[in-house]
């Protein structure tokens, strides 16, 4: 009798399987867009039917021509050059969310820091000698308290200060891209330029993505890829600031391009890089900056009262070795090797 009865289910067992291949095989192939925006790499692999390289070129040149100091006809350079302009979606939502994080970190974030990135020798214009009276001369028109929004109009309380978004718009860049596959429909896609990066659904072997963060290694040409840890995310932004790539020695001495807006100097302190996780990119890479503005005990501080953040510290340890720390938020993404 069971063997009857199996000899009868056998059928509709092939016709489940040659059903499941031809359902899979109907599903649209992953494509994998890359190219060179914003002065760095940009990869977006994503699961449709049509190749977006377009749209999506698109999408991102849209920030360009928003938030790029390097852009002569962008929207912040016409600002920086107190022209009269009109502000769109993307400068408004980057400008908005930059002030709220410049107020919850008490200056650690702050977009106005352009004139001293310059000075050091890390902006969109050539640096200065410098020396103490040179930044206590900076510091007067530095800080976000002294440009405000009035009337859909940027309105500053000396002529001389200058933005600089580079620490949040290519955070913005991704989620633009994200946003723009979103309306596409995509439900499984990863977004990433230059480190910072969306993932959503699972990966072209419909596993959770795998995202490494990198050994902070000095490396100004970005080519080390060594890893120190692996995270499995989904459905997040995530972001990582680090002073090992950007940075120069003078007399002896390093200099990293990280920028203190508070004091006006490069950061000194032991953490190398901060890779925050957060409801968007945007918000994870100003987050990241700020917290390698605070140092290690400010930004563990901050991340206790923001359990919505999520981050890895790699510090300087003794000899070769980094010391980690990471919230507990993030250790539940972090592979175990």
């Amino acid at each position: 009798m069971n063997k009857k009865k199996l000899l009868w289910q056998i059928p509709f067992l092939l016709l489940l399987i040659v059903g499941t291949i031809v359902i899979l095989k109907k599903q649209p192939p992953f494509r994998t867009n890359e190219g060179m925006v914003f002065g760095t790499i940009y990869k977006i692999t994503y699961q449709h039917n049509d190749d977006l390289q377009n749209e999506i070129k698109a999408a991102m040149m849209e920030v360009d021509n928003s938030l790029s100091p390097y852009n002569p006809n962008s929207i912040i350079t016409r600002i920086n050059h107190n022209e009269d302009t009109v502000l769109n979606e993307h400068f408004l939502h980057v400008f908005n969310l930059a002030q709220q994080i410049s107020a919850e970190t008490e200056g650690a974030f702050d977009i106005t820091v352009a004139p001293l990135v310059n000075a050091w020798g890390f902006g969109f214009k050539h640096s200065i000698d410098i020396d103490p009276n040179v930044i206590d001369s900076l510091r007067q028109f530095v800080g976000y308290q002294k440009i405000k929004l009035e009337d859909g109009k940027i309105v500053k309380e000396d002529a001389r200060t200058m933005l600089d978004c580079s620490a949040i718009a290519k955070g913005y860049g991704v989620d633009r891209v994200a946003r723009l596959l979103d309306q596409k429909g995509v439900q499984h896609y990863m977004v990433d330029i230059g480190g910072e990066v969306v993932l959503k659904g699972k990966n072209p072997r419909m596993k959770t993505w795998r995202i490494g963060i990198n050994k902070p290694v000095e490396d100004s040409l970005s080519v080390n890829q060594e890893l120190q840890t692996i995270l499995e995310v989904s459905d997040v932004g995530m972001a990582t600031s680090g002073n090992y790539r950007k940075f120069y020695y003078k007399d002896g001495k390093r200099y990293a391009h990280t920028i203190d807006p508070r004091v006006g100097t490069p950061v000194q302190h032991n953490i190398l890089s901060a890779t925050v996780i957060a409801k968007d990119c945007t918000t994870a890479d100003a987050y990241a900056t700020a917290f390698m503005v605070m140092g290690l005990e400010e930004a563990k501080a901050f991340c206790e009262a923001h359990p919505e953040l999520h981050a890895y510290f790699i510090c300087d340890g003794e000899g070769d070795s980094y010391e980690i720390f990471a919230t507990p938020g993030m250790e539940k993404w972090m592979v175990k090797r």
